[in-house]
Protein backbone atom coordinates (compact mmCIF):
# COMPACT_ATOMS: atom_id res chain seq x y z
CA UNK A 1 0.00 0.00 0.00
CA UNK A 2 2.61 2.35 0.99
CA UNK A 3 4.37 1.91 -2.29
CA UNK A 4 1.67 2.71 -4.33
CA UNK A 5 0.91 5.78 -2.32
CA UNK A 6 4.47 6.78 -3.01
CA UNK A 7 3.82 6.29 -7.33
CA UNK A 8 0.15 8.07 -7.22
CA UNK A 9 2.45 10.97 -5.18
CA UNK A 10 5.22 10.57 -7.84
CA UNK A 11 2.52 10.75 -10.37
CA UNK A 12 0.93 13.94 -8.91
CA UNK A 13 4.49 15.98 -8.82
CA UNK A 14 5.59 14.88 -12.23
CA UNK A 15 1.57 16.30 -13.53
CA UNK A 16 2.30 19.27 -11.09
CA UNK A 17 5.99 19.80 -13.13
CA UNK A 18 3.90 19.32 -16.30
CA UNK A 19 1.14 21.52 -15.41
CA UNK A 20 3.70 24.18 -14.69
CA UNK A 21 5.27 23.75 -18.45
CA UNK A 22 2.03 23.89 -20.16
CA UNK A 23 1.27 27.29 -17.70
CA UNK A 24 4.81 28.70 -19.16
CA UNK A 25 3.85 27.64 -22.61
CA UNK A 26 0.50 29.72 -22.29
CA UNK A 27 2.29 32.51 -21.14
CA UNK A 28 4.75 32.87 -23.83
CA UNK A 29 2.46 32.23 -26.66
CA UNK A 30 -0.05 35.21 -25.49
CA UNK A 31 2.81 37.37 -24.21
CA UNK A 32 4.91 37.06 -27.15
CA UNK A 33 8.27 36.05 -24.80
CA UNK A 34 11.13 35.32 -26.97
CA UNK A 35 11.96 33.06 -23.89
CA UNK A 36 11.63 29.30 -23.84
CA UNK A 37 8.69 28.04 -21.54
CA UNK A 38 11.25 25.70 -19.82
CA UNK A 39 13.36 28.73 -18.88
CA UNK A 40 10.00 31.02 -17.23
CA UNK A 41 9.06 27.52 -15.41
CA UNK A 42 12.30 27.13 -13.91
CA UNK A 43 12.24 30.63 -12.92
CA UNK A 44 8.98 30.28 -11.26
CA UNK A 45 9.49 26.93 -9.91
CA UNK A 46 13.00 28.60 -8.14
CA UNK A 47 11.27 31.59 -7.32
CA UNK A 48 8.44 29.17 -5.41
CA UNK A 49 10.82 27.44 -3.59
CA UNK A 50 12.61 30.15 -2.32
CA UNK A 51 9.88 31.83 -1.27
CA UNK A 52 8.64 28.54 0.48
CA UNK A 53 5.09 28.20 -1.07
CA UNK A 54 6.01 25.04 -2.90
CA UNK A 55 7.65 22.76 -0.19
CA UNK A 56 10.98 21.21 -1.44
CA UNK A 57 9.12 18.03 -0.68
CA UNK A 58 6.86 18.35 -3.22
CA UNK A 59 9.20 18.10 -6.09
CA UNK A 60 11.78 16.20 -4.94
CA UNK A 61 10.51 12.82 -5.85
CA UNK A 62 10.00 13.94 -9.53
CA UNK A 63 13.09 15.93 -10.54
CA UNK A 64 14.77 12.84 -9.04
CA UNK A 65 13.28 10.52 -11.14
CA UNK A 66 12.98 13.10 -13.99
CA UNK A 67 16.88 13.27 -13.46
CA UNK A 68 17.43 9.85 -13.06
CA UNK A 69 16.02 8.96 -16.79
CA UNK A 70 17.31 12.01 -17.94
CA UNK A 71 19.12 9.43 -20.83
CA UNK A 72 16.18 8.42 -22.08
CA UNK A 73 15.24 12.01 -23.32
CA UNK A 74 18.10 12.24 -25.49
CA UNK A 75 17.30 9.07 -27.26
CA UNK A 76 15.25 10.93 -29.95
CA UNK A 77 18.02 13.25 -30.75
CA UNK A 78 20.35 10.66 -31.65
CA UNK A 79 17.98 9.03 -33.86
CA UNK A 80 17.94 12.29 -35.65
CA UNK A 81 21.42 12.96 -35.83
CA UNK A 82 21.55 9.61 -36.84
CA UNK A 83 18.66 10.25 -39.86
CA UNK A 84 20.80 13.60 -40.68
CA UNK A 85 23.94 12.01 -40.95
CA UNK A 86 24.98 14.03 -43.81
CA UNK A 87 24.39 17.37 -41.96
CA UNK A 88 26.63 15.96 -39.40
CA UNK A 89 29.33 15.36 -41.84
CA UNK A 90 29.02 18.78 -43.33
CA UNK A 91 28.26 21.16 -40.31
CA UNK A 92 29.50 18.74 -37.10
CA UNK A 93 32.60 21.10 -36.43
CA UNK A 94 29.86 24.27 -35.86
CA UNK A 95 27.65 22.05 -33.89
CA UNK A 96 30.14 20.09 -31.81
CA UNK A 97 31.81 23.99 -30.99
CA UNK A 98 28.61 25.65 -30.09
CA UNK A 99 27.50 22.43 -28.18
CA UNK A 100 30.99 22.79 -26.37
CA UNK A 101 30.70 26.67 -25.78
CA UNK A 102 27.05 26.46 -24.72
CA UNK A 103 27.57 23.72 -22.33
CA UNK A 104 30.75 25.80 -20.70
CA UNK A 105 28.79 28.89 -20.62
CA UNK A 106 25.48 27.27 -18.85
CA UNK A 107 27.65 25.15 -16.33
CA UNK A 108 29.51 28.60 -15.84
CA UNK A 109 26.45 30.76 -15.09
CA UNK A 110 25.08 27.57 -12.80
CA UNK A 111 28.36 27.50 -10.93
CA UNK A 112 27.98 31.41 -10.39
CA UNK A 113 24.48 31.70 -9.64
CA UNK A 114 25.11 28.42 -6.81
CA UNK A 115 27.86 30.39 -5.45
CA UNK A 116 25.87 33.52 -5.07
CA UNK A 117 23.11 31.95 -3.05
CA UNK A 118 25.28 30.23 -0.86
CA UNK A 119 26.94 33.65 -0.37
CA UNK A 120 23.24 34.85 0.64
CA UNK A 121 22.26 31.63 2.52
CA UNK A 122 25.56 32.09 4.73
CA UNK A 123 25.37 36.10 5.31
CA UNK A 124 21.37 35.50 5.90
CA UNK A 125 22.41 32.85 8.60
CA UNK A 126 25.04 35.56 10.32
CA UNK A 127 22.60 37.75 10.65
CA UNK A 128 19.92 36.00 12.13
CA UNK A 129 22.73 34.36 14.22
CA UNK A 130 23.56 38.54 15.48
CA UNK A 131 19.85 39.07 15.97
CA UNK A 132 19.73 36.07 18.48
CA UNK A 133 22.32 36.95 20.39
CA UNK A 134 21.11 40.58 20.58
CA UNK A 135 17.63 39.27 22.54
Amino acid sequence: MARTGSAVFLLFQIAGLCGLFWLCNQIVALAHLPIPASVIGLAILALLLLMRIVPEKAVVAASSWLLGDLLLFFIPPVVSVIKNWVLLREDGGVLVTSLIVGTALVLTGTAWVVDRVFTLEKHLHKRHLRGQADV
